[in-house]
């Protein structure tokens, strides 16, 4: 395993997304999940693996707030633009399984320029990760510059899971 963090560049990636508050497996989060994957299968499927883009509205440290107060955008990768009205056709062809299909948005995510590194472990963990994340970017006066972002390199029931943590960055400016 590297445990040297990564500087990458990432410009634009077409999605699926959909935006919700609540804590990582949750009932909220959980139908998120199968709604993007529902409208996925009617566009031929994903391009990449899911991801997450975390972040909570409150002064404490991100991993103090409370699970349930967690906000999050979770994203499919698509390997471009849908055509128009392709969208609409594949939430109707999901519709009957009950998946809330309407919340599901296409966007475009541009990060810039990041700090990568991959977990290895329980999500329980990431702390370590983040905090060798953390003295890469201090070290190198790097301040974060968006929504902590996860991407899921295996299922989430995975007993050993891998998850590429990312977090957008600027330059620290001096004051």
């Amino acid at each position: 395993m590297n445990d040297t963090p990564e500087r990458v560049t990432l410009g634009p990636l077409v999605c699926l997304s959909v935006t919700g508050l609540g804590e990582p497996g949750g009932g909220e989060h959980t139908t998120a999940i199968g709604a993007l994957y529902a409208v996925a299968a009617g566009l031929g499927g994903p391009a990449g693996p899911l991801e997450g883009l975390w972040w909570a509205e409150d002064d404490r440290p991100p991993l103090q707030v409370p699970r349930e107060l967690w906000r999050w955008h979770l994203l499919l990768p698509l390997p471009g633009m849908p055509e128009p009205g392709l969208l609409e056709s594949a939430r109707e062809q999901a519709r009957p399984s009950g998946a809330a299909v309407d919340r599901v948005r296409v966007s475009v995510h541009t990060e810039g320029e990041c700090v990568q590194l991959t977990h290895e472990g329980p999500f329980s963990e990431e702390h370590r990760t983040l905090a060798v994340m953390d003295a890469y970017m201090t070290a190198h006066h790097l301040v974060p510059n968006g929504p902590h972002h996860e991407i899921y390199l295996t299922p989430l029931d995975d007993p050993r899971p891998r998850t590429l943590l990312r977090q957008p960055v600027r330059k620290d400016s001096p004051l």
